[in-house]
């Protein structure tokens, strides 16, 4: 195991696991007696957040939707995080990308080292949660500083920073509906009944906080899908003035190309031996060309 420590007066202990040492998990499962199905759970990198809980083996799993620190690919996404109460040892599950939720657990104890482990599972899962706020405040200050960009000048770079805005919030918003549900599932749970009353109390504050990163999530994500689809409404809208332009243009090009060519037929024809034939063709092509401005004219007004 990474690290053992004991607290609540040596009564209870908190073990961290590095995912990613097999030979760990061998020896995990060997000394404690974890079943073989909460340890897959356990180690699925792409599993959803759940919460379950074993009678027999009295082993209670809940998996958390945690906030990486570092972007990849432009933007922040989550991952799941394991933790196990059974009998009086609190297992925590960590690799490269949670590895920062050690440190929140050791800071917990440091602070208060006599709380139970349910009370350690609790106020973990609050600050994991308080770690989604900085997050969102960071992309709504870049949308922000981009909405400003794109004010300026719309350019297919901005935009691509708005699309990797919007997919990080896709996970941020995801993550966190399903940590709500997560902790109002716990509550159904037949664990739920040994809780004290200070450790159902506990769970309540991390639900709010949990309810409260959805909340602020959801907003943020809300005001970039209204920001996106302003911009594409604009970039629609300079499209159709572009084509109505181009389109305008090629009608009036087309009128002289008639005259002219009506003119320069190798027949008979009106005005053939006029000095001005030129410029009776030149004022029927301006003619028509007015003509055809004032009719467009009154149509897209």
């Amino acid at each position: 195991m990474d690290s053992e420590k004991t607290f609540n007066q040596a009564k209870c202990t908190w073990i961290n696991v590095d995912s990613t040492q097999s030979h760990e998990i061998k020896k995990l499962q060997a000394s404690y007696a974890i079943s073989d199905e909460m340890l897959t759970y356990a180690l699925d990198d792409n599993e959803r957040a759940r919460v379950e809980y074993d009678p027999l083996e009295k082993a209670f799993l809940l998996i958390f939707n945690v906030p990486n620190l570092l972007k990849k690919d432009n933007h922040y996404e989550t991952s799941p995080m394991a933790f196990i109460l059974k009998e009086h040892y609190f297992f925590s599950f960590v690799n490269e990308r949670t590895d920062y939720v050690e440190n929140i657990i050791e800071n917990l104890l440091a602070n208060e080292p006599d709380q139970s482990t349910a009370s350690l599972l609790f106020h973990t899962l609050f600050l994991i949660s308080d770690y989604y706020f900085p997050l969102v405040e960071e992309v709504d200050s870049q949308r922000i500083h981009l909405n400003k960009r794109l004010r300026e000048k719309t350019t297919n770079k901005n935009l691509l920073a708005l699309s990797d805005l919007e997919i990080g919030l896709v996970y941020l918003v995801t993550a966190t509906k399903q940590n709500a549900v997560l902790l109002e599932q716990v509550k159904a749970q037949t664990l739920f009944s040994s809780f004290t009353a200070k450790e159902k109390e506990e769970l309540d504050d991390a639900l709010i906080e949990a309810k409260q990163a959805v909340e602020m999530t959801k907003l943020s994500s809300e005001v970039l899908d209204q920001l996106s689809g302003t911009y594409n409404n604009l970039l629609n809208n300079n499209l159709n003035d572009t084509m109505k332009i181009l389109t305008i243009w090629s009608l009036l090009l087309t009128i002289p190309t008639i005259v002219t060519g009506f003119f320069g037929m190798n027949m008979p024809l009106p005005f053939a031996h006029s000095e001005a034939g030129w410029f009776i063709t030149l004022i029927i092509s301006l003619g028509l060309s007015v003509w055809l401005i004032l009719i467009l004219w009154r149509r897209i007004r």
